[in-house]
């Protein structure tokens, strides 16, 4: 029985001015291409989730992620290989977010992700924003 290989993944959460959380489109030529997914990619050896995330933020969307901080972690087991990401959120970024590598981009409210095509290991971050937004909204409420 051979070994999966295991790819260190960073993720991030980028909110507009409206709440929106900005997805993207895994282009043609790409392991599971056309699925969506939170932007951010793989870390280099040496690097920290953080690190692989400002680099992958600016080398992807031209922007530079200002605080970022730790939502969760998650381990996720494909057919073919097995992912460990770190999810953070973004507090703040400079720049406007572009495609740079030929992905689709697209804001989408928490509440519409779940009709979204989200990567298999991407859903427990889609639960996790739900649920925030719930006690969120609980908390304004009281």
């Amino acid at each position: 029985m051979s070994e999966l290989p295991i790819c260190r993944v960073s993720a991030g959460i980028l909110r507009d001015e409206a709440g929106r959380v900005l997805i993207a489109q895994r282009p043609a030529g790409k392991h599971m291409a056309g699925w969506w997914e939170f932007p951010g990619g793989k870390a280099a050896p040496g690097e920290s989730g953080a690190q692989a995330l400002a680099r992958e933020l600016q080398e992807e969307l031209g922007v530079r992620a200002g605080h970022c901080e730790r939502l969760l972690q998650i381990r996720h087991d494909y057919a073919d290989r097995i992912v460990e990401l770190d999810v953070y959120r973004v507090a703040d970024f400079e720049g406007e977010p572009r495609s740079l590598e030929g992905q689709a981009l697209r804001w989408v409210a928490i509440d519409s992700l779940a009709a979204e095509r989200l990567l298999p290991a991407d859903r427990p971050i889609l639960q996790a924003l739900i649920r925030q937004s719930g006690e969120a909204l609980a908390a304004g409420a009281q």
